[in-house]
This record gives structure tokens, sequence and C-alpha cells, in this order.
């Protein structure tokens, strides 16, 4: 096995810690850089569903699948969808059936960083400049502190890379999209009839050009986003949960009960995403996984399994091609065609997304992909 002797990946998200940890677990030296100065320094978000065929996949290649059990949430893949009268017009007939399990965000990546060697991430380091040196090696600067050279360095460092102007002069777009976060505490005891409304798992609610997702995480708390089609600048955006209860105005009153529940702070995030096709020319010594490389809307599932996919399929050509430069680049190639049906999907469900079918088109898609065939 020959491969480069220094690799940097910049980001620790699931992509690149579960990048560092199969290569580590091969016995290559690998050193991981994030600009959040701890594990805890904020909320890593909310709960994803992990694939077989990638998310999964990636863990098994890692070593972690019996890890990944213990957090797994199998009971709540749930999915339900109501219009704006809470009128129920789907619900998945067995929440626990499925092959896609729950995770919370933070829970994924404490098992990642429990199974990476001591000092293999370095915490609190934003990386302020990349720049090339001899033998097509590359350095990290953080200010007027400089590490490497590194033969090799992986952008895993989401929307807004500072690798990714290296290789591609495209930046993510806005979507039209903007989601206000909310969020409900304790909701089994304190609020049983909203975890009866929200059931197992996810629940969509459509109506009136609007929409709101909430999604069961763990510890019995939900997430909800309430979602508007407007411009960044929107000057009536929301700011706190009674303005945000105030935009459904004349919607059922179960469904006003997750704002009468919810936390009173909200948190307003914009959508955006690459271009369905996003690739770039090779760059030896360069590469990207995850968000960097093909930001895609959350419509669809598919961006933290697409990461970790990235990952598992970046360090498979590293340990088994002696060129490292001929192993990104054979990476490189087949990502690019592998995220493409993914990133078309996703981009047609941030298009169709409350326009003046889109409770017709969720409908359509929640029967084709959850109900028994």
């Amino acid at each position: 096995m020959i491969i480069p002797t220094r690799i940097a990946i910049v980001g620790a998200g699931p992509g690149g810690l579960t990048l560092a940890q199969i290569l580590t677990r091969h016995g290559v030296a690998v050193s991981v850089f994030e600009r959040e100065r701890g594990p805890l320094e904020r909320p890593q978000g909310g709960t994803l569903d992990l694939h077989v065929d990638s998310g999964q996949l990636a863990l098994q290649r890692a070593g972690l699948e019996d890890a990944f059990n213990r957090i797994a949430r199998y009971e709540d893949q749930g999915s339900r969808l109501m219009d704006q009268h809470a009128r129920l017009l789907f619900e998945a007939p067995n929440p626990d059936a499925g092959d896609r399990p729950e995770v919370d965000r933070t829970a994924l990546r404490q098992i990642l960083l429990e199974a990476l060697p001591a000092g293999c991430v370095n915490w609190g380091v934003g990386i302020s400049a990349i720049r090339p040196v001899e033998h097509a090696r590359w350095t990290l600067h953080q200010g007027e502190i400089s590490h490497g050279p590194f033969d090799l360095v992986v952008g895993a460092d989401g929307a807004w890379s500072k690798i990714r102007p290296l290789l591609s002069p495209y930046v993510p777009q806005y979507s039209g999209l903007t989601f206000i976060e909310f969020g409900i505490d304790d909701v089994d005891r304190q609020h049983p009839h909203i975890a009866r409304l929200v059931g197992r798992g996810k629940l969509e609610v459509e109506g009136g050009a609007k929409a709101i997702i909430v999604q069961r995480n763990a510890n019995a708390h939900l997430r909800g986003y309430a979602i508007f089609r407007v411009p960044t600048n929107w000057a009536a955006a929301p700011r706190s949960v009674s303005a945000l209860k105030a935009q459904f105005e004349g919607w059922h009153a179960d469904i006003l009960a997750l704002f009468e529940a919810a936390n009173e702070t909200v948190l307003t995030r914009h959508i955006y995403a690459l271009p369905v096709g996003h690739r770039w020319s090779h760059r030896q010594g360069l590469t990207l996984i995850g968000d960097a490389a093909h930001l895609m809307s959350p419509f669809g599932g598919e961006g933290v399994n697409a990461a970790m996919l990235d990952a598992a399929e970046l360090a498979q050509h590293l340990l088994r091609t002696p060129d490292c430069s001929a192993a990104v680049q054979a990476y490189e190639n087949h990502m690019f065609e592998r995220v493409m049906p993914a990133a078309r999907d996703s981009a047609e469900g941030a298009a169709t997304q409350l326009s003046h079918d889109s409770l017709a088109l969720s409908l359509a898609h929640l029967h084709h992909h959850l109900m028994p065939q």
C-alpha cells in the first residue's frame, strides 16, 4: 500500500471524520482541521436518516457498525402528511419497518470522534489561506500560523468551502427557499398532544404557499422548520416564535399548537445549492467531498449520505492505488456521475416546493417511496 505521506482534511463534519477514520484504521496518518473550538461549541443540527448503500456502508468500512446500531432509531422512520386544515393525507404504515434509521447529528459525530486517535482533530483552526509549495504540495494557513506541507488536502468544509475556489469558480446559489427553525423540548411528557400529531418520525404540513416540517429527534425533542419562498432579505422574516405563528394565521389550531409549545428562539436558514452536474478539472494535491463538492437542498435526504459515501470511496481509491493523483482523479470522475441523480432530484424537489401543486406532488412522492409495492 503506497499513499501520500501527509493528508489534511479541512472540516470535521460527518464526511471529513468518516474519511479520517477509514484511513487511520488502515494505518494512515491524517490531520483534521476544524474551525470550531470543540465538538460541543454549537448544535450540530437535527436528525438524519442513513441509507444502507451510502451512510451505513461508510460506517461499516470505518468499523463503526456496532456503534451506529447503538444510536440508530429504527422506530422513528415514520412519515405523515397533512394539509393546513390538519387533514391527514398520508401516514407510513410501519414506522419501524424501513432500513433508513434516524440518528442525531451530534451522536453521529461523537461516535466518529471517539474512534479517532487522540490529536487527530485540530480544533479551533480556521483556515484563511491554502498555498502551493514545491512538489505539488500545499500548506494551510491560520493567519500567521502555517500547517504542512501536505501531499493531499481534502476540502470537507461544507457549503462555503475555502478549498473549493482553488478548483472551481462556482459558488452556491440561493434556491428561493428560507427555513425558519424552531424547537420543542420534552414533547412526550410536556406536550403529548403534539407528540401524537407528529408521530414517530416526520410530519409535513402544506398549504397556502407555505409549509412546516417537524422531525422527531432523540431525547423527546422536536425540531421544526417553517418554509417560505422569499428573497434572502425578506423584511418580514420572523425573529421569534410568536412572529412565526402569525405567519400561519387561519391554519388549524392543532397545527398552530406547534408554535405555542416551541421555544421562543428561532433561527433563519437560507437554502443554497451548487449547480446540478458541478465538477472541476483535476488539480494535483486537492479534492473535495460532501457539500464542498455537491451542495444540495435538503429535499431527498441525500446530503450527508453522499458525503459519507464520498469519504468511503476516496479512502478506498487512496488505499488501493499507488499513485495518489491517479487515485484522487478516479474518485472524482466516479463521484461526479454518482451524485448527478441525487442532485437532480434535490433540485427538482426545491423547485416544486410551495408550487401550486406541491401538496399533490408530496403525496405522490410519499406513496411512491414509502408504501409497500
